[in-house]
């Protein structure tokens, strides 16, 4: 099995996808530190699903502590996975080395590395069969936002770089930060099959269940939380791990159950819908001049939604819960952010769509409206959202100087003044 099967492999067997990091911080002799390691992995092995030391603390020892580093990981069970994390990030020869060091003389199951230096500096960890790539995205430290929150093509670094890094090879995961719910929605939402090494949990302010129910995949997994020193340093390892596993065993059967619900649940549906909206990130702040000349301290978006397929479908979804009860012949989208959504929702309800022209045409044919229709047709007008009303005023002047029946407007959200 690949290491992800191993991962899967636990969850059936031990019921646990926990990640204990083995950070021996202040311990600088040898001997002392492979005996505290051994006593971790004694006392939390039936709650772990792999185990994550930090390569350095053991470099820091010289050689000895590479020995050491060697020898604990022969002791972990054959059955438990083993992630070293390395973060490495060179090329060539010297990344086939680090490969070569981390899978072969080491013996670790999956390595963490650094993307900057692109592909070339992953591909000669891919040629080890059955090993992981955990590929840094975004990371649990408070500064990481100083680049990885940059936007490159109207996105954050870290979901560019995570995109870029999923194709390189199916071994790759990423490490997303178990701190940042936002971030794991969003590249789940982006990658809805891959796998997250999550650190920050515990010490770092991270919780279990919030980041599970952030980055869960559809079945409950997808997740791996670690937890250091709030397992190494508790005054019961064992206890603390069972702990944490419980954690993650209720977070995931949660996250289960919600999906298993029918998606026609107004409330689950409504979770769904602002959750896409924010991983999207159609909310933001600033200060912004609203379309009536107002100025607002956040503006919000919905042109963004159209980069998500399945935020788009949630959203149409919405759309269709609100309008099943309204009785009307074709739906009539306001130019020109809500033009994709009333698509969607045509193609969902399938109910026609037409057009007002705002401003109107003043070349070619000079229709005001686009699309087929009859005067005396029942239209409803649907738009992204609605503040004061001003361009749903402009689109029923259009349509009714058509002699079309406009009696329901709907939006998917009301912005206020």
């Amino acid at each position: 099995m690949d290491f992800f099967d191993r991962i899967i492999e636990r969850w059936k067997t031990a019921h646990t996808l926990l990640c204990v990091g083995l950070d021996p911080r202040g311990i600088t002799d040898p001997d002392e530190l492979y005996q505290w390691a051994c006593s971790i992995i004694d006392a939390t092995k039936d709650y772990t699903a792999c185990y994550k030391p930090n390569s350095a603390f053991y470099e820091a020892l010289g050689w000895k502590g590479m020995q050491v580093l060697e020898k604990i990981i022969a002791y972990i069970p054959d059955s438990i996975p083993v992630i070293l994390d390395v973060k490495r990030a060179d090329i060539g020869p010297t990344a086939q080395a680090y490969a070569e060091a981390c899978f072969s003389v080491l013996k670790a199951d999956a390595v963490t590395l650094n993307p900057y230096m692109g592909r070339d500096a992953a591909e000669p960890f891919f040629s080890h069969n059955g090993k992981a790539v955990f590929v840094l995205a975004r990371t649990s430290n408070p500064h990481a936002k100083e680049i990885q929150d940059v936007v490159v093509c109207g996105e954050p670094f870290y979901s560019f770089t995570a995109k870029q890094a999923v194709t390189w090879s199916q071994s790759v995961g990423l490490v997303v930060a178990g701190n940042d719910s936002e971030a794991l929605q969003l590249l789940r939402n982006e990658l809805p099959d891959t796998w997250f090494l999550a650190p920050g949990i515990g010490a770092q302010g991270g919780d279990i269940t919030t980041a599970l129910q952030a980055g869960a995949r559809s079945d409950g997994l997808g997740v791996i939380p670690v937890v250091a020193r709030g397992i190494t340093e508790a005054e019961n390892p064992r206890e603390s791990a069972r702990a944490y596993a419980e954690a993650i065993k209720q977070a995931v059967e949660s996250v289960v159950t919600g999906n298993s619900k029918k998606t026609g649940n107004s409330s689950s549906l409504k979770h769904k819908v602002m959750q896409g909206l924010i991983a999207t990130q159609c909310f933001k702040k600033g200060s912004f001049i609203l379309k009536s000349g107002k100025v607002s301290p956040f503006y919000i978006d919905l042109r963004r939604v159209i980069s998500d397929p399945r935020v788009l479908d949630f959203v149409a979804e919405a759309y269709c819960s609100i309008i099943k009860k309204l009785d009307f012949d074709r739906i009539a989208g306001i130019p020109a952010a809500a033009l994709p959504l009333a698509t969607a929702v045509s193609l969902k309800a399938g109910k026609p769509m037409i057009w007002p022209r705002i401003p109107l045409k003043d070349h070619g044919t000079g229709q005001r409206i686009e699309g087929e229709y009859k005067k005396g047709e029942h239209v409803l007008l649907l738009d992204d959202l609605i503040t004061t009303g001003a361009s749903k005023l402009e689109a029923l002047e259009v349509l009714r100087a058509e002699e079309l029946v406009v009696t329901d407007l709907v939006v998917l959200i009301e912005r206020g003044k």
